[in-house]
């Protein structure tokens, strides 16, 4: 039993070393970045601190632990601190081609290389735009010229009905032709 009361008093004690060593290290990147220091002088455990700091503002606590689990990343691994880096390298020093942090490829990036070029994405947009709008009036030109026509007031019937209701033909005129043509 007092095994047990040491041993649950020394997980506590360390817990708490973590903590306070945590704690420390987002104070130290919170000095960092209202220091307005130069991305170009911090060294890469600099900028994993500040992206720790991002991090745990983000989504504090388990959450933080939670979205590392939810993309791969276990405590400690290269991969969660490149990952700290890079977020730091987005948020902090504004660069938009930092490897796979946050925003970059992945679970909610856009999916293209770091080093893809966006410069002339915009004129690639009209294009398809244009391109599209040509093809619906194209589409819509077709169907007016050769598709649907109002036909069904053109009857010879219907040419009759307004010839007679003009007092051009006679009631007799008009039903002797009706005849003609029902037959």
């Amino acid at each position: 039993m007092k095994k047990d009361l040491l041993v649950i008093v020394v997980l506590l004690l360390t817990l708490g070393l973590v903590n306070a060593v945590s704690q420390e290290e987002l104070n130290e990147a919170k000095a960092l970045i209202d220091s307005k220091i130069n991305c170009d002088k911090l060294t890469n455990e600099q900028l994993e601190g500040i992206g720790e700091y991002y991090m745990e503002q983000m989504m504090p606590g388990e959450s933080h632990e939670r979205a590392h689990e939810m993309m791969g990343l276990t405590e400690g691994s290269n991969a969660e601190k490149q990952f700290h880096i890079d977020l730091a390298r987005r948020s902090y020093c504004g660069e938009t081609s930092a490897g796979f942090g946050m925003m970059g490829r992945g679970m909610m990036g856009n999916y293209y290389p770091a080093s893809y070029d966006y410069s002339n994405y915009g004129y690639f947009n009209i294009f398809w735009i244009l391109l599209f709008a040509t093809v619906i009036f194209l589409i819509v030109w077709i169907i007016y010229k050769f598709g649907i026509k109002n036909t069904s007031s053109e009857t010879p019937l219907n040419i009759l009905r307004k010839r007679f209701a003009k007092g051009e033909i006679t009631k007799k005129e008009f039903e002797n032709m009706k005849k003609e043509m029902e037959v």
